[in-house]
């Protein structure tokens, strides 16, 4: 986003697109030849090592920020990084065309940063395959449990930037998302 305080609006959405996001896949792949959704057959695929790492950004107040230390309810962050750990594992469960992963690894860390918490979510399995999901279920929870963490004190904070920052071990390749 250009300016930090704006929303997100059709506008900008159109500036990011023009700043160089990633084209868009030719063909959905979870959709049939008739249109209808449907699960994706990754029977074929070969089993190997795939991770992905997401971020999130909680945008809060410096009243809020100064807070996170006596928080009532405990340690926002902590309980941050436990939900965001449960949710990837839970990502099937919430996302209907994800398959089922044993995952191997799930890692998030919270930091306090100027302007609020960036989170980031690394997810691992090996299986047919990737993680991105799973690792962005983790971020955007950890970020939803801050705000319920700090909400008392500022209904104006906002979730922000849930993205895909790499990803590693599938077919399409390599990602790594410029982040300048």
């Amino acid at each position: 986003m250009k300016k930090k305080d704006s929303i997100y609006s059709a506008e900008l959405i159109v500036d990011d697109l023009a700043d160089g996001l990633p084209d868009a896949t030719p063909q959905l792949s979870h959709y049939d030849e008739t249109g209808q959704a449907h699960m994706v057959d990754v029977s074929g695929k070969t089993a190997k090592r795939r991770e992905a790492v997401a971020a999130a950004f909680v945008e809060l107040s410096d009243a809020v920020l100064a807070a996170l230390p006596k928080n009532p309810k405990g340690n926002p962050l902590e309980v941050a990084r436990f939900a965001g750990i449960q949710a990837a594992k839970q990502t099937a469960n919430l996302i209907p065309m994800c398959h089922p992963l044993a995952l191997s690894f799930v890692d998030v860390q919270a930091q306090v940063v100027e302007g609020g918490v960036a989170i980031e979510a690394t997810a691992a399995t090996v299986a047919g395959t990737g993680v991105e999901m799973e690792a962005m279920v983790a971020a955007s929870i950890a970020a939803l449990t801050v705000y319920d963490m700090t909400k008392a004190l500022d209904k104006g904070i906002r979730v922000r930037e849930v993205m895909l920052v790499r990803k590693s071990g599938g077919k399409s390749g390599e990602y790594r998302r410029e982040i300048v």
